[in-house]
């Protein structure tokens, strides 16, 4: 497992806590004060600080994959990202130009790098910590987003997108992305139900292999995708203990068996090819006997869908479970 952030959660979930189950009611977007188009800015980010830019940022660095998406989706193409390249494997739904830079990794990105393309803007996630977020400021405004909250992931999710919205210009974008995604939830919702398939299990989950030991991270309620799950009618079988940030919790093939459901249909992610359910379980007992394996319910994930995403990573998963469960 390359991703930075694979390795850092895994550290989160060796001290994990119930996660609450996200709802998309009252979804607060930040305090944000309007403001003539093209003069100053005026907003209250994650952290609740409050930043002042002197017009809409039009050069901004990403420094986080879901907060780039959002940009791209919102029509404000990066100049410089984090681990660029990673990205490309992992997120397809808004492309990056070819002339975007590389800043470093999500996990140590290049300061030296950062101030280089004279930002007027550098947005990340409260995750980073206090350091980062301190020498950055020295050099542009920063914005820090939320990133995750299992509480309520997608009211988190409409409110870090109509954050950055604020502070590039484009709040009618943002507000177009959120109408078609609830509009995609609502008709994906009808379709599947409309099949029969109200309520019916799911469980989501990636994992890694190091030597001959298979870890899988499930995405456990109030997850992203496990949000997008519930919102369209169905049911997250996954109940283990989830961390409150992200909820994801850590298992092992032997961990799987209280996936009983024989209704169940299992997803997964494998897009840089390190496919450890096709490959590192093919000759594993426990889980061939798996129920859901056994009726040949588990589906690989298209390659490049951002499980930590936008709206338009959100669509990506609305569509497959549509596909999977309307038939």
């Amino acid at each position: 497992m390359t991703r930075t952030r694979f390795t850092a959660l895994l550290a989160v979930v060796a001290a994990l806590t119930l996660g609450a189950c996200g709802t998309t009611e009252n979804a607060a977007a930040p305090e944000t004060s309007s403001s003539a188009a093209g003069g100053p800015v005026t907003l209250t980010d994650s952290r609740g600080k409050e930043i002042t830019l002197k017009a809409p940022a039009t050069k901004v660095v990403g420094l986080e994959w879901g907060e780039v998406e959002m940009l791209v989706s919102l029509g404000v193409m990066p100049v410089g990202v984090a681990d660029p390249k990673g990205y490309g494997t992992w997120v397809t739904s808004a492309k990056l130009d070819p002339g975007v830079k590389d800043v470093g990794t999500r996990g140590e990105p290049s300061v030296d790098s950062i101030v280089a393309l004279q930002p007027d803007l550098i947005v990340m996630e409260d995750d980073r910590g206090a350091n980062m977020v301190s020498q950055l400021e020295k050099y542009a405004p920063v914005v820090v987003a939320k990133g995750s909250d299992a509480t309520d992931n997608l009211g988190r999710m409409r409110a870090d997108l109509n954050m950055i919205a604020k502070a590039v210009g484009k709040t009618t974008e943002a507000e177009k992305l959120l109408a078609d995604f609830e509009a995609a939830i609502a008709d994906g919702k009808k379709k599947i139900a409309d099949a029969g398939a109200a309520g019916r299990p799911f469980a989501f989950a990636d994992g890694w292999k190091e030597g001959s030991t298979v870890s899988i991270r499930m995405f456990g309620k109030g997850s992203f995708v496990s949000e997008i799950g519930t919102q369209l009618g169905l049911t997250n079988a996954w109940t283990g203990k989830v961390d409150e940030a992200w909820g994801l919790g850590q298992t092992d093939v032997e961990g799987m068996t209280v996936l009983k459901d024989p209704n169940l249909r299992f997803f997964y992610n494998a897009s840089d090819g390190d496919d450890v359910f096709a490959d590192g379980l093919a000759g594993n007992a426990i889980w061939k006997s798996l129920p859901f394996v056994q009726k040949g319910n588990v589906r690989k994930m298209p390659n490049g869908m951002w499980t930590f995403g936008g709206p338009i990573s959100g669509r990506q998963y609305i569509d497959e479970l549509v596909k999977t469960y309307a038939v």
